[in-house]
């Protein structure tokens, strides 16, 4: 082709036709920047098709991990309307002292002292260049708030930790109902919800106190009422912000199974 142009040019030359020579190069420049502009389509188009699957490689990492974000968060939702339905019962227990079922105590002293925290995923989308990839900008803009909206439900599950730890396990030692718990917890068998392995059940003794314990005493406390009635308000506004939460999530979800359905 090259060989082609190049005997146009000489013949033209030869034949002294400088009008004609001009338009031929004016011809050729045009070809060229028309080859330039062809190859520059086809590399971009390539580079839009690489981006598209980049973009769909992060679309079912992020639809993955955020499936499994929210069954952990839906764990700790039921952990904690656990403690919420057993705290109603220790309420009972207490307006109600004549009827007194110690196992159902115990039972109930124990999903109150548990400290469920969500600790999902964390991905690096966000803050990297792979966020550009993210086409769909209101699922951007979820990615970009969710730290801030994760560290929001966390900043109140390490406040009830700490809660737990300084307070309620004080109050049981107190009261002297901490051995007595634990037996009755894993005498019979136990899986914590918080266990990796939620299949094994584990069972063995710590054996009840010798000391004699008064339930009509311990029910009367007044410290240990109004911790009931904390763990009641900590739990509820966990939950409260968990279902946010979980509503971004959802979206999220949505989103991007639409957005991968669609390519």
């Amino acid at each position: 082709m090259m060989k082609f142009f190049r005997k146009i040019r000489q013949k033209l030359l030869t034949e002294n036709s400088f009008g004609k020579y001009l338009i031929y190069a004016v011809g050729e420049i045009v070809l060229v920047v028309v080859g330039i502009l062809i190859a520059l389509s086809i590399n971009n188009w390539s580079e839009k098709q690489k981006d598209l699957e980049k973009e769909q490689l992060i679309l079912k990492q992020l639809y993955s991990e955020y499936q499994n974000n929210l069954a952990q968060l839906d764990d700790k939702v039921l952990m904690r309307n656990e403690g919420l339905e057993a705290s109603y019962v220790l309420l009972d227990q207490i307006d109600h002292p004549e009827i007194i079922d110690e196992e159902v105590i115990y039972n109930s002293f124990w999903k109150i002292v548990r400290d469920p925290t969500f600790d999902p995923i964390k991905n690096d989308i966000v803050g990297t260049e792979n966020l550009r990839l993210i086409r769909n900008e209101e699922l951007v803009r979820i990615l970009s708030n969710w730290s801030s909206e994760v560290y929001q439900v966390q900043e109140l599950e390490l406040e009830y930790k700490k809660f737990r730890t300084e307070i309620i396990i004080p109050c049981y030692n107190r009261l002297g109902v901490a051995r007595n718990l634990n037996n009755a917890l894993w005498k019979d068998g136990y899986s914590p919800p918080e266990a990796l392995d939620k299949k094994s059940l584990y069972k063995f003794t710590i054996k009840p106190t010798k000391k004699s314990l008064n339930f009509q005493e311990i029910l009367a406390d007044v410290e240990l009422e109004g911790i009931i009635s904390e763990v009641i308000t900590f739990n509820q506004v966990t939950n409260l912000q968990s279902q946010t939460l979980r509503a971004r999530m959802e979206d999220m979800l949505k989103i991007i199974e639409q957005e991968i359905e669609e390519n």
